[in-house]
C-alpha cells in the first residue's frame, strides 16, 4: 500500500519542481500530493482501524463475539 502512496508523492514532487513559479508548485503539492495521499490512505486503512477498535473494544468489555469460532483462540 505504502509503496503506491510513495510513488504517487515522487511524481508529484517532480511535478512542483518543474512548475514556472511557487504558487503553481505549492497548488500542486497540496490539491494533486496532499489531499489524494490523506484519502488514499485513509481508506486504505480502513480495514486495520476497524480492527483495531475492535480489539479496544473487546479489552474494554471483556467479551468476545459468540459467532466468531476464532475469538476464543487469541
Amino acid at each position: 500500500m505504502y509503496i503506491v502512496a510513495i510513488g504517487w508523492a515522487y511524481v508529484i514532487l517532480m511535478m512542483a519542481i518543474t512548475a514556472s513559479s511557487i504558487g503553481k508548485a505549492l497548488a500542486i503539492l497540496i490539491l494533486l500530493g496532499v489531499l489524494p495521499l490523506a484519502l488514499f490512505v485513509y481508506v486504505a486503512d480502513g480495514p486495520q482501524r476497524r480492527r483495531r477498535s475492535m480489539a479496544v473494544t473487546d479489552d474494554i468489555t471483556g467479551q468476545r463475539d459468540a459467532a466468531d469460532p476464532q475469538s476464543d483462540q487469541r
